[in-house]
């Protein structure tokens, strides 16, 4: 068997071995913090070993940068393909790609979460997968999830209605992450109640809430108060307040104050 062979033959094998992690994994986006081997067929020189930058990007020999964050590990087998070829480097070349380190990526998970922190990306990671690991929503926690990060070079932001994953038809919502990507979990909106209220305080504002739910979540009015004379205190859009005699009703917007009156007689 000539040496020529055996490279070859050694190289297919190792491929093959590469791949199996790789079709595995094939819609997996790589990000910041990945370590990567890159090798194209019959050009061992080009061999290289790199980690995808905090911006996404990879540096290989005789192309320099590509930007790879956010890409499968096949489109960017592709990109750096086609980089070798339009270059004139190789005419024909075969890139193989096998990810060497993904725990290196981590996803953050940050705000009204029972454990915000840092957590690695396993493959396939998707957004229910983190906020899991990070224990899910406190109580005081929005029932959207902001998640923010890199797709192919570019900022990228998405507004992910969290029950919706579990309790509606959105299963499309919940993304693969890509290292590097941050979850942010805002408070929950809230109604302040105040007067003759039997529990006067901040609550926080549950999907499609009327007054009169956000009243008795104050327990009510008292004795001396009435619920036919309640005020609530609204922000317009130019940041004035308006005082507004509400119907029972009417639904109740994040900050809104309402006061319970003693009653008339």
């Amino acid at each position: 068997m000539t040496q020529a062979l055996t490279r070859t033959l050694t190289f297919l094998f190792a491929l093959l071995a590469m791949n199996a992690f790789a079709e595995d994994n094939h819609d997996y986006p790589l990000g910041p913090g990945d370590v990567l081997r890159i090798q194209v067929f019959q050009n061992p020189d080009l061999m290289t070993e790199t980690r995808v930058s905090e911006k996404g990007s990879i540096t290989f020999p005789l192309i320099g940068a590509v930007e790879v964050g956010g890409l499968s590990i096949g489109a960017a087998e592709k990109k750096i393909a086609a980089e070798l070829k339009d270059g004139g480097f190789v005419q024909q070349p075969q890139v193989n790609i096998s990810l060497l380190q993904i725990r290196g990526n981590q996803v953050s998970v940050l705000g009204q979460v029972n454990r915000p922190g840092r957590f690695p990306l396993e493959t396939l990671s998707r957004v229910s997968d983190m906020l899991a690991a990070a224990g899910g929503a406190t109580l005081g926690g929005d029932d959207f999830a902001i998640v923010t990060g890199l797709r192919n070079g570019n900022s990228f932001r998405k507004v992910i209605d969290i029950p919706a994953l579990y309790l509606g038809d959105k299963l499309d919502e919940d993304i693969l992450l890509a290292g590097g990507d941050s979850i942010y979990i805002h408070r929950a909106p809230v109604f302040y109640i105040y007067g003759e209220a039997q529990r006067p305080g901040a609550y926080r504002i549950e999907r499609g809430m009327t007054v009169m739910q956000a009243l008795a979540q104050g327990g009510g009015p008292t004795q001396r108060g009435s619920e036919w004379r309640l005020r609530l205190h609204r922000k317009n859009a130019e940041d004035v307040v308006k005082k507004i005699s509400p119907e029972m009703t009417d639904a109740v917007q994040p900050n809104d104050i309402i006061y319970v009156r003693e009653s008339i007689f």
